[in-house]
């Protein structure tokens, strides 16, 4: 309805041109309405104090947008406020206002006096506006039957109010009457108060009083029932009490009963005190509550966690060092460095009582042992062995627990496993540490500082139990496939101990020593019955399977192990010796090719290293020219910023020395490159692969071919220079794989090679540089038309360093 289409009745007051005004926290003033209101504000205070010294003692009363401003401007006061009339004013000591005032008309507040030292405003007078009189009766009756509900069902409105309002046939009064319900938010009353049209109004009134209706009668049933449950439950109490007190003069109460069981078993458990005396307190509340309660379960579970853990039963160490050394090398070949850390901690507490247990970081790809080295440890000490997956966690209550506020509470994982342990010293694994994610429930890796810090888990808090918990006994171990994604005080906390993987050495000995045996064992066999020569488990880690670990070599084993169980079982042979040749017939086609990366010497195709999660593996780097100028080069191969920064390093070093390189003049100028790294599926990321480009990239613009016997590693700088790398066992390892006879990397890795076994330095060449010109003298042979005996002849002979 629009005010074109209705007519405007009741003549607006004339007001001065300026008017003291007083903003409101969380009010709004109807016209005809009498309000008390507290005014404490200076400038509130000086505004009433010069209304007062006015014949007419008007004030602008209007609500501020945000309550909590106490130094309001003039922008964060709404617009349309009401003219109200003082007509009693009390001044406290303090220099606050009590007043009480009386609204008068609605008004729009047209301008604010800027000389003013308090708020002083012109207005401009609103009238209602009237619309259909039918209407407005219908909705007037309506709202009135709303009201008489609204107010029968204990609604929030003063007992005057209401009889004024049932008693007033004025729809805009009614209106303005049923506005002042504290039920109404500020902006619902702002609404009413800037609203012309009385139909309007009446319309809104009506639709909060039919909420509000709705919203009273379920709160009335609702505390109807929970009335009954209270009283029901207080019936059943008493009837209790009544029952104990008969037992007890029949004598029935023998100290047996089931809270006497439970303070027995505390008193066992062997619980520090400030635990003992909280359980006890726990106990003493299950027994006044009564049986139907639904506090009485949860009381009980929690009893129950406190005495199910162990609080001082531990495994008397056995530290038999040569006994210890003989276990963990029945169950894992090789792992120098994990063996001697676990024994030098069994030498030290063997001499040193109070030494506090390690927590050790195995660090490796997948398939090294790093989760059966930590149950071997276990049994080398004597200990319970409990494993703790937290891979994929993402909520800090699985570490902490939930506490008991919650339905179904428990403790975290970490209590659960110490009570499935049942002693304090177990070997307790944390297996994928790396993996832990982190969201709005909280971020498990930040829970773990407690669980992993000497220095506090003697006194573990779980947010279940909320007493400490020593944890200072357990022997801690984590395992993770990289390092880089734990976070640095995690890591800190932790001694990281490296499993690079194995070489095709070790893992014939883990196949014919560990792996075979078991999977015979598995499979009914026996060494007579399925024979597998070494000849054989060769050709078996060469041509099917290229890991760091060895878990799909046993996976091969079991496939050749099933099939040769079948043919026993049916009777079509009594025993089967596996031999190369036969292979295929029990795995299907050859799945890797042993030997060089490249099976010629080829013009851009460089060999390189790289490190990932799963170990090292070999990579090939191809550089080609392309006629045109787009842009100075392409890369493709899903390269990551660091990689690709790499790639414009070397690119830049071999324009900046194209005359040395015998690139012509000019040609950068109508030529490209373009450099790719399979495969294009996988992300790929990291400097070192620097070196490996840049001989890319010189190859194809000389034409001088690069020998496929040689992989090469290293970050490259704009002078030319070769800078070390992070990997370089990994990346041996994986080149050794690949039957790569050269392998070249920075000078400053050289310390870095006493980690590689001996075998593999024995049987690759390793040949250190410092600057990118040696790189391309050991790599790039003679030119595009060379004779095999040239390339020969150009091979570089490069002694190996003393290892």
């Amino acid at each position: 309805m629009t005010d074109e289409t209705t007519t405007t009745t009741g003549g607006p007051r004339t007001y001065p041109a300026l008017i003291p005004l007083v903003p409101l926290r969380e009010a709004v003033v109807f016209p005809k309405l009498v309000v008390p209101l507290g005014v404490g504000r200076e400038k509130s205070v000086a505004a009433i104090n010069a209304a007062m010294l006015e014949e007419k003692h008007f004030v602008v009363l209007a609500a501020q947008k945000d309550a909590e401003v106490d130094d309001v401007s003039a922008e964060q006061i709404y617009g349309i406020g009401t003219v109200a009339e003082i007509v009693r004013l009390l001044r406290i000591p303090d220099g606050s206002a009590q007043i009480i005032v009386q609204g008068l008309d609605r008004v729009r507040i047209t301008g604010y006096d800027p000389e003013s030292r308090f708020f002083k405003v012109s207005v401009e007078p609103l009238s209602d506006v009237d619309g259909d009189a039918v209407e407005a009766e219908a909705l007037l009756r309506g709202a009135k039957s709303l009201f008489s509900s609204y107010v029968d069902n204990g609604g929030s409105i003063l007992p005057e109010i209401a009889m004024t309002a049932k008693n007033t046939d004025d729809t805009s009064h009614f209106a303005d009457l049923v506005a002042s319900s504290p039920d109404l938010t500020l902006e619902q009353r702002q609404q009413l108060l800037e609203t012309r049209s009385v139909v309007e109004r009446l319309r809104i009134i009506s639709v909060f009083l039919a909420k509000q209706n709705e919203i009273l009668e379920l709160k009335q049933k609702i505390q109807s029932e929970v009335q009954q449950t209270l009283d029901k439950t207080q019936r059943e109490y008493i009837l209790r009490e009544q029952m104990k007190a008969i037992q007890r003069e029949l004598g029935d109460d023998d100290g047996t009963s089931e809270v006497g069981e439970l303070r027995e078993k505390i008193e066992a458990a062997g619980m520090p005190d400030e635990v003992k005396e909280k359980a006890l307190k726990e106990v003493g509340r299950l027994e006044k509550i009564p049986q139907a309660s639904p506090e009485q379960g949860v009381i009980r579970a929690y009893v129950d966690w406190m005495i199910s853990l162990p609080w001082k039963k531990a495994v008397d160490d056995d530290w038999d060092i040569a006994a210890a050394a003989r276990i963990l090398d029945e169950d894992h070949y090789g792992l120098p460095k994990v063996k001697d850390r676990i024994l030098e901690y069994m030498a030290v507490r063997k001499l040193a009582k109070d030494l506090r247990a390690p927590i050790l970081c195995f660090v490796g790809p997948p398939g090294v042992g790093k989760t059966s080295l930590g149950k071997s440890i276990a049994r080398a000490m004597g200990r319970k062995f409990v494993r703790m997956s937290l891979g994929g966690i993402r909520d800090e209550a699985e570490i902490r627990g939930h506490r008991r506020t919650y339905v179904g509470a428990l403790p975290g994982r970490v209590l659960q496993n110490m009570k499935t342990a049942g002693e304090i010293n177990p070997v307790f694994m944390l297996d994928e540490i790396d993996k832990v994610g982190a969201d709005f429930r909280g971020d498990p890796s930040s829970a773990l500082l407690e669980v992993l810090d000497p220095e506090q888990n003697n006194t573990f808090s779980d947010h279940y139990l909320e007493v400490p918990y020593d944890l200072s006994k357990v022997i801690f171990i984590t395992t993770a496939n990289i390092e880089d994604t734990i976070i640095a005080p995690l890591r800190d906390r932790m001694e990281i101990i490296r499993l690079p993987g194995y070489t095709e050495d070790e893992k014939m000995h883990i196949a014919e020593g560990y792996l075979l045996p078991r999977q015979l064992k598995q499979h009914g066999l026996s060494p007579e019955t399925c024979l597998i020569p070494q000849e054989t488990l060769l050709q078996l880690i060469r041509e099917y399977t290229r890991e760091a670990g060895v878990r799909n070599l046993e996976r091969e084993i079991g496939s050749i192990c099933r099939k040769v169980a079948r043919a026993v079982a049916e009777g079509k042979a009594q025993s089967v010796c596996v031999t190369g040749k036969e292979l295929a017939t029990y795995l299907g086609p050859q799945k890797f090719d042993y030997g060089l990366a490249e099976e010629e010497d080829q013009i851009g195709a460089v060999t390189g290293v790289s490190v990932s999660e799963a170990g090292g593996d070999v990579l090939t780097v191809e550089a080609t020219v392309i006629d045109g100028k787009d842009q100075d080069f392409l890369l493709t191969g899903q390269l990551g910023k660091v990689m690709e920064e790499s790639a414009r390093a070397a690119l830049s070093y071999v324009r900046a020395h194209h005359a040395e390189l015998g690139v012509p003049k000019g040609f950068f100028e109508d030529h490209a490159m373009h450099i790719h790294v399979p495969a294009g599926a996988i992300p790929k990321d990291g400097p070192s692969a620097g070196v490996t480009m840049a001989t890319a990239i010189t190859s194809a613009l000389t034409g001088r071919r690069v020998r496929r016997d040689v992989a090469m590693t290293g970050e490259i700088t704009l002078r030319g220079r070769v800078l070390p790398i992070g990997g370089l066992k990994e990346k041996l390892l994986a080149a050794h794989r690949a039957g790569i006879k050269t392998f070249v990397f920075p000078e400053k890795n050289r310390r870095d090679l006493v980690d590689v076994p001996k075998e593999i330095l024995d049987s690759v060449e390793t040949i250190p540089v410092s600057e990118i010109d040696e790189v391309f003298k050991i790599a790039l042979l003679l030119g595009p038309n060379v004779t095999p005996a040239q390339i020969e002849a150009a091979r570089p002979s490069v002694a190996p360093p003393a290892h």
